[in-house]
């Protein structure tokens, strides 16, 4: 059934999450988040994966993929055809998850807006703490509190700290 979100059972992301955990596990790996997503025509499925003792890199991706793919064929939580990546979150990982906030407490974030708010569209900060609905940061113009809901994504920095609150070109 095209453009239906959840699977069999419930939630693609979450169905998908929990066939998905106990191969990382095995592997030394951490699912690090779930994405299904319509891009255009096509469906995808992103599983991000992390290490605890360094990058991922591609054999990670490969070993992981492959016995993926097996066990999703095999419990077929998803109707619709899809293609399945499995890759790193990146230096600039977006913050999704209660654990997520947790891990990077004290970090600079990337925070983008959906809409530009007090005449900003994006802006840098430190991550001070969350609740399920805001985060608490410290901007270049002080402490404030966001709405998770009035953002487009909250990334960790992943540029110059030096560079923090420096808005000038070089």
């Amino acid at each position: 059934m095209a453009g239906k979100k959840g699977g069999k059972g419930g939630n693609t992301a979450a169905a998908v999450w929990d066939i998905a955990k106990p191969i990382a596990d095995g592997l030394g790996l951490k699912i690090w988040d779930v994405v299904f997503e319509k891009e255009g025509a096509m469906w995808y499925l992103r599983v991000f994966i992390d290490k605890e003792d360094g990058a991922v890199d591609m054999d990670d991706c490969e070993n992981m993929t492959r016995p993926l793919s097996k066990a999703l064929d095999d419990a077929d939580p998803i109707e619709q055809n899809y293609m399945l990546e499995v890759g790193s979150p990146g230096l600039g990982r977006e913050l999704r998850r209660p654990e997520h906030f947790e891990e990077f407490l004290e970090c600079p974030v990337r925070i983008r807006y959906i809409r530009e708010t007090d005449g900003k569209k994006e802006f840098i900060a430190i991550l001070k703490g969350y609740t399920k609905d805001t985060v608490s940061v410290i901007a270049e113009e002080g402490d404030m509190e966001v709405k998770i809901s009035d953002t487009a994504f909250i990334r960790l920095y992943d540029d110059d700290p030096d560079e923090l609150f420096n808005d000038d070109d070089e």
